[in-house]
């Protein structure tokens, strides 16, 4: 027997709002007027970095989709087409699934023709974030999930599907981060702050020593870069319960940008960065001072023509012009190299444990 699904208050919000894109488009019909959706535009012309909220945000740049206009009547027929199957398949029946299944359920060919409704997933996907900027939701208030990555642990207790989850009592897999944490209820947290790392290796081996029992802390693994329920779940555990977030990352540009996009939010995703970004987020490292600090030279790479030129875009992003920051990128350009989070275990297994990150905890020795 199928398990009964639960339609919640916001399901409901969010139903109407989607339900308010096919009354306006019958509307227009009824006057005879050329059906359109009018959404913000979504290009880098758009985007810009609001220095007091210290997020990406998108400007107020508008651009219409029209059914009769040839160059945007199959993209209506796929903004409407997902619109009404988010609606009456998913939100109003309380059910989630996957982009893919979502891309299987709507590919058919439209009768009378050779029409595909969607050729491939980078068709139906884009429609997606659409209707997430249209109506200012989320895209798991859609109850569209992505890959699960990312796990955490800690002295954090909540409430997900019915079920009382013990982060601590996890044994040595800790909690698996789900895509959708917008349901997941946060019944307690005893902690002083959240560390975020990248690498799966470091997480296993802060989890094996017990860092956050003997640190007080929660924490965190995004596996790479951050999924955005990672980043939701980041941004409900620091703002909601006012605890400091840190940023554990490799030495590099491209964990840097692991980095600026857990704090001020992605370009892509620049209409939801004040429910994906966290701006208290402060950076523990690894840095290029860190390499000399801790005599960690021996165990640098070499960095690649791609590294660098990743270091120099990041060099002039309005959001990485802190002269801290500035001084870090140029040390990593000047200096040609970089620096993964294992080198740390040149110094002993237990480095990272019992010297590195109490040191710079202790001395808030953080990049802003």
């Amino acid at each position: 027997m199928a398990r009964k699904t639960t339609v919640t208050p916001r399901d409901k919000e969010v139903a109407k709002r989607l339900h308010s894109i096919g009354k306006q488009v019958a509307e227009e019909i009824k006057k005879g007027e050329p059906p359109n959706v009018k959404m913000p535009v979504r290009s880098l012309s758009n985007i810009h970095f609001n220095e007091k909220k210290e997020q990406l945000e998108l400007g107020n740049a508008m651009s219409k989709r029209s059914f009769m206009n040839v160059a945007h009547s199959r993209k209506f027929m796929q903004t409407m087409l997902v619109t009404n199957w988010v609606c009456k398949e998913l939100v109003e029946e309380g059910i989630t699934t996957s982009l893919r299944d979502m891309y299987y359920a709507l590919k058919r060919t439209i009768p009378g023709t050779k029409e595909n409704t969607v050729e491939e997933q980078g068709e139906s996907d884009p429609i997606v974030v659409d209707i997430e900027t249209m109506l200012d939701v989320l895209r798991e208030e859609l109850h569209l999930n992505a890959d699960v990555r990312g796990r955490v642990v800690g002295n954090v207790v909540i409430k997900d599907r019915g079920d009382t989850v013990d982060w601590s009592k996890l044994g040595s897999g800790g909690w698996s981060i789900p895509s959708n944490v917008e349901n997941v209820e946060i019944k307690k947290v005893d902690a002083e702050y959240i560390l975020l790392i990248e690498k799966n290796a470091a997480f296993e081996r802060l989890h094996e020593d017990r860092f956050w029992e003997s640190e007080k802390c929660v924490l965190m693994t995004s596996q790479g870069q951050a999924a955005r329920g990672i980043r939701r779940l980041a941004n409900r555990l620091s703002v909601d319960h006012k605890i400091p977030l840190y940023i554990f990352t490799d030495g590099d540009a491209y964990g840097w940008y692991i980095y600026s996009v857990i704090k001020w939010g992605s370009m892509n995703l620049a209409h939801v960065s004040d429910r994906l970004g966290t701006p208290n987020a402060k950076f523990i490292g690894l840095t290029m001072t860190d390499i000399d600090h801790y005599d960690l030279g021996d165990y640098t790479i070499k960095a690649k023509d791609l590294d660098i030129k990743r270091a120099k875009e990041l060099k002039n992003y309005p959001w990485f012009q802190d002269p801290e920051w500035q001084k870090e990128i140029d040390k990593m350009i000047k200096g040609q190299r970089k620096a993964e989070l294992e080198a740390l275990s040149s110094k002993g297994l237990r480095f990272i444990t019992e010297t590195y990150l109490p040191e710079k905890i202790g001395k808030k020795d953080f990049l802003p």
